[in-house]
């Protein structure tokens, strides 16, 4: 797999920052004694911005492998290495 553009991934890193600063958020509001119930809506929010950037990283990642396919044949796509790392988001 190629690198990553900085560029190119410039919304998902916008996206991965304000994650942070929402986790911030939740340690905080645990800190403070908020309910269980608050804590756990904001925390799966949380989960699910990081997880919405993972699988744009995954697409990002595949759309090279792709175009390298393109160029130096199918072989060039690890499809193995592929799954794997979307599997890991799972």
């Amino acid at each position: 797999m190629t690198d990553l553009d900085p560029t190119e991934i410039k919304a998902i890193t916008t996206r991965m920052k304000r994650a942070n600063g929402h986790l911030a958020s939740v340690i905080r509001m645990m800190e403070e004694g908020s309910s269980c119930e608050d804590v756990l809506t904001q925390l799966a929010a949380v989960n699910k911005a990081l997880s919405r950037a993972g699988y744009a990283i995954v697409a990002t990642g595949l759309q090279h492998c792709l175009a390298d396919a393109g160029e130096e044949g199918i072989d060039a796509v690890d499809v193995k290495k592929m799954e794997k790392l979307f599997l890991a988001l799972a």
